[in-house]
């Protein structure tokens, strides 16, 4: 007796996919929420888990045993990385980049109370974020302006710190600045995709290569802060995702190369938070504008002026959405930092871990579905599409 294919048997399909979809993305916030809690509530996590992983195996599933071991995995992986003694903080020199607001500038802070000498960079070295650490930081603190696209500025903050350190060198170098340009791909300006690329990549890359001989010396750590649009692809932010894919490429790279010099090297993959890298209301219009007076007619056409102006709103709305908790982010980076067993990869806040695993595992069609839902945060479609429904 032969089956007939064919709807019942992709309703099938889907529901089976539906299920596998289910259960990771359940796993995987349950370990996340696990890593920065107490051990009583990845004891919870895991009962709830493997409850789930048990009514799903009573189907017969080949799949779900496999899922199974692979959660048990994580769980041991992830509960047993953090519980190693740290070093100690005592004759350590950091240099973290972008400490005018966002996680560099709480990272500073938080070095420097712990009792490391820390090198914080600013942009603007008279900015509000610069004057906020002199007045909260110990003498052990240094506001060094550096722009980092700034070859000049780099050169003076190197010869600054090494005759500062000397043969100790450079315990920690945390690459932390960059910047966003949100806009669709074909809309934004080739000036701000090459901006973004140069800033977030090329500039940080030059830091690296020029402090490396000092890292060298202390047999240190190279943090880099990147994103989960570099291994997710996020509408809107594909300068932003190519640039922060291009860092975890290369410091993965790094990483493999100077780990024969004992020199360690992690990747911080963040979820959304709330940082300013988002910009300002006057930011957005100029983006707006210069859009409109660089894009042809023929591009503006197609998209509309509403749909333009519109991208203000979904930044806008992605900064309220975002999570305004730092903690999970600076533990991390505290971590890559100051463990004797650095990860290569942390991924703090929300969704952070679970997204890049539904995107291995769902086929595209099924990712972009629930992706596009999940984080449709545009008012208006494009003119064209628009006239077209």
């Amino acid at each position: 007796m032969h089956l007939k294919s064919g709807p019942v048997n992709c309703v099938v399909v889907e529901m089976e996919l539906w299920r596998c979809v289910l259960i990771v993305a359940t796993s995987a916030a349950l370990l996340m929420v696990g890593r920065s809690r107490t051990h009583w509530s990845w004891s919870v996590g895991i009962v709830v888990v493997e409850v789930i992983l048990c009514c799903w195996i009573s189907s017969g599933s080949g799949a779900a045993i496999i899922m199974s071991a692979f959660c048990g995995g994580c769980t041991l992986y992830f509960t047993s990385g953090r519980q190693e003694d740290m070093l100690p903080v005592q004759g350590k020199a950091v240099l973290i980049t972008g400490c005018d607001s966002g996680f560099g500038h709480n990272l500073a802070k938080i070095l420097d109370k712990a009792g490391m000498k820390v090198y914080a960079s600013v942009l603007d070295e008279f900015g509000p974020g610069a004057q906020e650490l002199r007045e909260v930081s110990s003498a052990q603190l240094n506001i060094l302006q550096l722009d980092i696209t700034n070859s000049d500025q780099i050169s003076e903050a190197y010869k600054l710190i090494k005759s500062q350190l000397g043969e100790t060198g450079l315990w920690g170098l945390v690459n932390n600045a960059g910047v966003l340009e949100h806009a669709d791909a074909e809309l934004l300006p080739m000036r701000l995709l090459r901006k973004v690329m140069n800033v977030n990549f090329i500039a940080g890359v030059e830091v690296t290569q020029v402090f490396l001989p000092l890292i060298r010396r202390a047999q240190g750590r190279c943090v880099c802060i990147a994103s989960l649009s570099g291994e997710v692809p996020f509408p809107g932010f594909a300068a932003y995702g190519a640039s922060k894919a291009a860092v975890v490429s290369y410091y993965g790279a790094l990483r493999q190369e100077l780990s024969c010099w004992g020199i360690k090297v992690s990747i911080v993959q963040p979820g959304g938070f709330k940082t300013n890298i988002f910009g300002s209301q006057e930011k957005w219009g100029k983006l707006q504008q210069e859009i409109l007076s660089t894009q042809s007619q023929e591009v503006i056409d197609a998209y509309g002026e509403e749909y333009i102006c519109s991208l203000q709103h979904s930044s806008s709305t992605m900064t309220a959405h975002a999570c305004a908790n730092f903690k999970p982010v600076l533990d991390d980076l505290q971590h890559a930092l100051l463990s004797k067993k650095p990860q290569a990869f942390y991924y703090p806040g929300p969704m952070a871990w679970a997204i890049p695993v539904l995107h291995r595992i769902c086929p595209t069609r099924l990712f972009d579905a629930i992706f596009t839902r999940i984080f449709a945060y545009k008012k208006f479609s494009p003119a064209e599409v628009a006239i077209k429904r």
